[in-house]
Parts: C-alpha cells; structure tokens; sequence
C-alpha cells in the first residue's frame, strides 16, 4: 500500500502552502483505496489538521512510514532521514551553491529526490508548478511597492490603497481591491507631472500570464516595445488616465554578437553567442516585472552599469522592479540578495550605487523575494494539487528495488529523480562538479 507523507512547512513564517489541499486527498482516496496518507501538524498551514482527518489523512508528527514524503520548501539537512525519498522544489538542477550541501547530504543518507521542477513533457513544458502564483501574487506586491514608491517620490495615487498580497483573503479579494483602484485611476487620472506610466514584462510564460492577470484589472493600453518612444513625444508627459503595458520576448532582451540578428532556437541553444540589448528599452519604464528563465549562461536583463549610465544622463524614470525570478546576481543585477515577507524591498539608489533593505529615500525599489506564492496559500495550494494529482499514485509506488535504468515510471516522472537511491541520475550528473567534497 503506498503511503505518502505530507511534511510541515517550517521555511518562513509565512509559509502555509502544502502541496495537497484536503480535497486533493479525498478525491485521491476515493479514486484508490490503496493509498494512504499521514499530514504532519502544522499551527500556520492554510487547510486545518482537521480538514485532512476529515479527508481520509492520518495526521501524525511520525512520517517515517511513508514511502514518499512531500513539501513545498527545502527541507532541512538534520530533518532527512536515511534511505529517505522526497519531492519538494530542491532548487539544485542549476548549481545553486546554498543547496549542494543539502544534496551532498541526501547522497550521504542514499536518499532518492525528486524536483516539481523537472516534471515536464515532451516539449520541455512544466505540468507541476507554482509560477503563475508566483506571478500573480508578485504583481500584487508590485503594484503596492509602486504606490509607495510614488507617495515617497511625493505623488498623491488610489494605488496607496493597494496592500501586500498576503493581507488579502485570496486572489478574488486582491483583484477586486486592485480593479477598484483602476476605476479611481480611470476616473481621477495619473498624478499631474508623472511622464507616461510604462509597466514592462519580460517573459511570456506561466509567471508573465499571472502577473499580466493582475495588471490587467487596472486601466492599460497595451503598446509594442518597437512603439515606446513615441509615448515620450512633445506633449504627453503627464497626461492619461491610464497605464501601457509592453510585453518583452526574447528578441527584445538579446542579438547575436556583432549585431547579427536573432535566432530564437539558437539563441536556446548556444546563449553564449548572445549579448543584452534590454538596455534600449530601459529609458522608457516605469516598471519592469521580470519573469523570465534565467542562467548564467544567458546576458543579464538589466546590469548595474546600465542603470548608472541612464541616471548619468537623466534618462531613468524607472521606480519599481518586481523580479519574480529572483536569481541571485541573475538577471537583474542588482538581486544580491532573497528578501522576505516581513522586509521585502531592497532599493538601489544610482546616485550612491548602493541598496539598502527599506524603501525610504531615493532609488529603484526591488521585490526580491523568493517563495512569492506563499502569499497566497489557498489558492497556490488548490492549484498546485490539482496538477500534482494524477502522480500521486505513481509517485507513492516507485521501486527501490530497481536500479534507475530498469524504472518503469512515466517520462515525466522519470525525468524529475535527480538521486535515485543516492546516486545522481544520468541526466543530472553534471552537478558533481557543483557539489562539496563527500
């Protein structure tokens, strides 16, 4: 009889997903009798002990018997236990040095890991995900540190009212306080003297498509980046009463060296061969909602020395950075660090080239944080669930036994065991280099 193990979050007090709503395990049970399920307690998860005893669950602080323990978060190295299998977001397939430690350790206890991250299809797509939570609850915050970006920069706006995603009830509660805020927007117009309001997104992915949700219940005129000049023609500074919105695809972030064009599957392939061109577009944001893929293979989307240059020439009007991503030292440059729930904003101030971890003074403010959609813990959970849940069996009936080769699993399973009985799997078998000494 597979067990499967649902763990208590303890990354952040503000971390109350889990990846099975009790629904999620009623419905697995009445569809498979077979399978069993123990629910660590936890005083802050968004479902209740009880709501999982309700389900069907065991709730018990023991997970030991389970066959496959699962959680959102990265779990502990003193929390692991020998010959251990889990799936949780490892954030390890890039190198991430934070957290070859913990992996060196899950080999140390010939542990197996599986990642979310690494469940996809043929086509490479993910079918497990947080990122369009990610996405919207990001933009949420977004919108909140924009208007008090603007009240510090001495401009009256309605987008005061807009508060940090997790003080809403769920996303209908933000949306509908947000769509409030554009009706006074459309009504009252911008703050006299503000040059157009230009909200950038770079990436069109699952993060873009939640971002772009939010953003969409405010007024906007959607604008092509080839087009943004001429929104800073003689006459339209300050008038409006509403956004533009521009969405940014790869051939607007890169060109093959020597200014020889774009090639979008080389570009993939071969990203060494590309250099940033995302600076052209910079004078003309507002905002940039960075949502995009990034490895330190790829050109950075905004760097240090662009920004200085732009605010050495008065050309910078951008006030607000939402980077989704959040790739540290990644893509946006200034990204040195994760911030949190309770401090979320590093600004970066071009005068001093310096960032601090407030908003107050002048500068660039940056949403930084890494687990976005803790924000909103009921709806990333009912989401995330639904889409785990066809695997749930499959997941909870892997095979020790077996060695990797002879695993018969589904590929998009098979293609998410980074260690299988504490040994890398061959498709993962590049981050040996990456990891301490044994």
């Amino acid at each position: 009889m597979p067990v499967i193990g649902i763990r208590r979050e303890n990354k952040g007090r503000h971390e109350r997903r889990a990846p099975l709503s009790p629904d999620h395990v009623r419905e697995a049970l009445a569809s498979n009798t077979e399978l069993e399920f123990l629910v660590q307690p936890s005083p802050v998860r968004i479902h209740p002990e009880a709501e999982y005893l309700a389900a069907g669950a065991v709730v018990t602080e023991d997970l030991s018997g389970a066959d496959l323990i699962m959680g959102v978060k990265e779990i502990p190295m003193d929390l692991l236990q020998p010959e251990g299998s889990y799936i949780y977001f490892s954030h390890t397939i890039k190198g991430q040095s934070h957290n070859m430690p913990t992996l060196r350790r899950l080999m140390d206890l010939r542990c197996t890991l599986l990642d979310y991250e690494r469940i996809v299809d043929r086509e490479g797509r993910r079918e497990v995900f947080f990122g369009y939570h990610a996405g919207l609850a990001g933009m949420i915050d977004c919108l909140w540190i924009f208007g008090r970006r603007l009240a510090e920069d001495g401009y009256d706006s309605p987008l005061s009212q807009v508060r940090q995603a997790l003080e809403y009830d769920d996303l209908a509660h933000a949306c509908a306080s947000i769509k409030q805020v554009g009706e006074q927007l459309a009504t009252t117009g911008l703050p006299a003297g503000l040059p157009p309001v230009v909200f950038g997104f770079a990436g069109y992915g699952n993060v873009s498509r939640g971002a772009q949700y939010v953003f969409d219940h405010l007024p906007f005129v959607a604008v092509d980046p080839a087009d943004l000049s001429k929104l800073f023609a003689a006459g339209t500074a300050g008038v409006g009463n509403h956004f533009y919105k521009v969405l940014f695809k790869e051939e607007h972030l890169a060109q093959r060296r020597g200014d020889q064009g774009f090639a979008l599957q080389e570009y993939y392939d071969h990203p060494e061969l590309y250099e940033g061109i995302f600076e052209k577009w910079l004078p003309y944001l507002t905002g940039l909602v960075n949502c995009i893929y990034w490895s330190p293979s790829y050109p950075r989307l905004v760097t240090r020395s662009e920004v200085l240059k732009l605010h050495g020439q008065g050309e910078l009007r951008l006030r607000v950075i939402a980077d989704i991503t959040c790739d540290i030292d990644g893509s946006i440059e200034m990204t040195i660090e994760a911030t949190d729930q309770d401090r979320p904003i590093l600004t970066y101030d071009p005068a001093t080239d310096g960032l601090r971890r407030q908003l107050e003074g002048p500068g660039i403010s940056i949403l930084a944080v890494d687990n976005l959609p803790c924000e909103l813990p009921r709806d990333a959970t009912s989401h995330f669930g639904a889409s785990l849940a066809p695997f749930l069996t499959e997941l909870g009936s892997l095979d020790h036994a077996l060695p990797f080769a002879r695993l018969l699993v589904r590929d998009e399973l098979k293609s998410a065991i980074i260690l299988w009985n504490g040994e890398l799997t061959p498709q993962y078998d590049y981050l040996e280099a990456e990891l301490p000494s044994a």
